[in-house]
């Protein structure tokens, strides 16, 4: 038994002239017609959980589809739901979970679900890029597939993973990486860890033994800012959101730098006990304090800066107020 849980995003989108421009529109049920196939690969149940763009899931929303989803992974081996379509009806244990979602926020749906949610069932997270009534609609091949995966004995122990255009990317990695084309998706600070082509599921990557233990908050209540440094920055904007925000993710140049007009801004993150991750706004690379100038990314580490390790700054965002919900160090696990 595989669970279907749709979100809504441009898989289930429609263009509405009224509108001018693409609305949700499907749920899972038409979507699952759309996709014929499905049921060869194993018994599932539907589940309309929402129908909006990703970018109308705030924090508030992220955490109860996370709490939604650890209720399914977490159940019994046994549970069985009856209800449903499809082969909803046939009793079976639950192998895992597919969401499909608003490719915009993917990436920060992937990781909060990777970083705090065992390994225990597979869970599959897919999109689209094109809507339903467009003659290269990509919807079909990526739930047919994101389904493979979640019913795959050889996705145990992976956790939560995106599947996109006959890629597999580990959740924490995931990435949105392009606007428009078909294979949005990529692993700026990793790689694909398997395929799925001609029906057949593929991991390439060794299985993790053992991933970073997951981060256990009880809401998402931290609130953090990510600012990027433009050239001559005298830190305005981090003035600006230090009030409201509980931390900082600070989007730097190259390696770690920023202009020196802004480290006084830094500083008073810093004074007032408010974390602050240092990012680039490089699209592959870490941060790397290698440059002791005024606003260099040495100088800023030892003021207490800290480097956002193997993320994107959508990523190191979304662990900060991990860490900071959990009342838990900035990458600990």
């Amino acid at each position: 038994m595989i669970h279907l849980l749709f979100t809504g995003g441009t898989i289930s989108m429609e263009r509405d002239p009224a509108a001018g421009g693409n609305v949700p529109r499907h749920d899972g049920e038409t979507l699952v017609r759309l996709a014929p196939g499905l049921e060869r690969i194993a018994p599932y149940r539907i589940e309309n959980w929402a129908r909006v763009p990703a970018c109308h899931l705030d924090q508030e929303r992220l955490w109860a589809l996370r709490e939604r989803v650890r209720a399914l992974v977490e159940a019994p081996e046994a549970a069985s739901d009856g209800g449903g379509a499809g082969g909803a009806g046939r009793d079976g244990a639950l192998r895992g979970v597919v969401i499909t979602h608003g490719t915009d926020t993917i990436e920060e749906t992937a990781y909060l679900l990777a970083r705090t949610l065992d390994a225990r069932r597979p869970v599959a997270i897919t999109g689209a890029m094109r809507t339903a009534g467009d003659p290269d609609w990509d919807g079909r091949r990526n739930l047919l597939d994101a389904a493979r995966v979640a019913a795959s004995a050889e996705a145990r122990g992976w956790g939560t993973v995106v599947v996109f255009a006959g890629r597999v990317f580990a959740g924490h990695q995931a990435a949105k990486v392009d606007t428009m084309r078909l294979d949005a998706f990529a692993a700026p600070h990793g790689a694909p860890i398997g395929s799925v082509a001609d029906g057949r599921v593929e991991f390439t990557a060794p299985r993790p033994s053992r991933g970073p233990k997951p981060l256990r908050p009880k809401s998402l209540r931290a609130r953090v800012a990510l600012v990027p440094v433009v050239v001559g920055d005298r830190g305005e904007l981090l003035d600006l959101a230090r009030p409201g925000h509980d931390g900082l993710v600070l989007v730097a140049f190259g390696s770690g730098n920023i202009p020196p007009g802004a480290v006084p801004a830094v500083r008073r993150w810093l004074d007032e006990g408010k974390p602050v991750i240092l990012a680039s706004r490089c699209c592959t690379g870490e941060v790397t304090p290698a440059y002791g100038f005024e606003g260099g990314g040495a100088r800023l580490v030892a003021m207490g800066v800290r480097p956002a390790g193997p993320r994107t700054p959508s990523q190191a965002r979304m662990e900060l107020i991990l860490a900071l919900s959990a009342g838990a160090d900035y990458g600990a696990g």
